[in-house]
């Protein structure tokens, strides 16, 4: 058949009327030219197809020609006027000749909204009324197309910014997380309805608070603007065990005088579930800490590398001694 007008229109052969009228406004908005300028000659191309396309299956007698022979069939459309039928039998210039794609743009949204071809200064505003139309109902459709024609493009409102509690471990390791949202879209008739949509989050070994993950177009939607960004913000819940300070991890660690002194170990679960034991076997004097190398958070820029794991003590000094430990400590300090 050639060209596949119904692909085109993405309608199938039992298409309405209603259906022809409803996905020409969906595609012909989408591929206006005007609203793709970072890729216009592609625009270009696709907004005159989706428009011949509506210009053959909306006319009953086109639309039974490409039917029954394709797009050759159009070329032996008699010429208009003649009455008859049938072809002039040799598909010579008499045959389908396309209207101007912004002419029939024009026709659904008055002069059009993007303020070239059809539209410019001098031109009526002009609105068809075709069962509600995909921006019927809404006083402000007017306004909004005189917007357009004064050269300015839709809105982009401020992204929805929504917090994503991560635990310590998560941020370690990495995880998956499913986030089910609701948000309101306009349909191709221009009313708003509801959605739910499942997303899918990829949370990165070594991320921080603060982390944003953005989904273009995924917020709500009004009428004449833009879709929301949604934006996920990475936020971290506390641990009982651990504290993240950049890249290391910090850990608070108790000890009695006598263990300060006389050395003792520690017995920690890493974040990943390993059992560490850890033996201290210097003098734990004010300020002290002990590091050990890469056992701290992934670094998401340096792929395999760690921070570090910082103990940090608290001694805990006895309350009161019997004069028989005071004397023993003063003999075997030296004091």
């Amino acid at each position: 058949m050639g060209v596949d007008y119904y692909n085109i229109l993405k309608v199938n052969k039992n298409a309405t009327d209603d259906d022809l009228k409803k996905s020409y406004r969906r595609l012909a908005m989408k591929w206006h030219p005007d609203k793709n300028p970072n890729d216009k000659k592609e625009a270009e191309a696709k907004f005159k197809q989706i428009s011949e396309a509506y210009e053959v299956l909306s006319d009953p007698q086109k639309r039974a020609l490409y039917d029954q022979y394709g797009e050759e069939g159009l070329k032996d459309m008699p010429p208009p006027g003649s009455g008859s039928p049938f072809g002039n039998g040799g598909g010579g210039p008499n045959g389908f000749n396309p209207r101007n794609a912004e002419d029939i743009f024009a026709e659904f949204f008055g002069s059009s909204p993007f303020g070239f071809g059809s539209s410019g200064p001098g031109r009526s505003m002009r609105f068809q009324s075709d069962g509600g139309g995909m921006f019927g109902g809404f006083g402000g459709a007017e306004n909004m197309f005189r917007s357009y024609s004064e050269g300015t493009m839709p809105r982009k409102p401020p992204p929805v910014e929504s917090k994503l509690p991560c635990s310590l471990g998560e941020l370690y390791s990495g995880s998956t997380r499913k986030m089910k949202i609701s948000r309101t879209v306009v349909d191709a008739n221009g009313r708003q309805v509801p959605q739910t949509e499942i997303l899918t989050i990829d949370v990165k070994p070594g991320w921080k608070k603060g982390t944003k993950i953005t989904f273009p177009d995924k917020g709500n939607e009004q009428p004449y603007q833009l879709p929301e960004d949604l934006v996920f913000v990475i936020d971290e819940k506390p641990h009982e065990v651990y504290k993240r300070d950049g890249n290391d991890l910090i850990v608070n660690q108790r000890v009695s005088l006598a263990e300060a002194l006389g050395g003792t170990t520690v017995n920690l679960t890493t974040l990943d579930g390993r059992n560490l034991s850890i033996p201290v076997t210097d003098i734990v004097s004010p300020g002290y800490e002990l590091v050990l190398a890469k056992e701290g958070m992934p670094i998401v820029k340096e792929a395999g590398n760690r921070g570090d794991l910082r103990i940090k003590f608290d001694v805990k000094f006895p309350t009161r001694l019997t004069p028989e430990q005071k004397t023993g400590l003063k003999r075997a300090l030296g004091g």
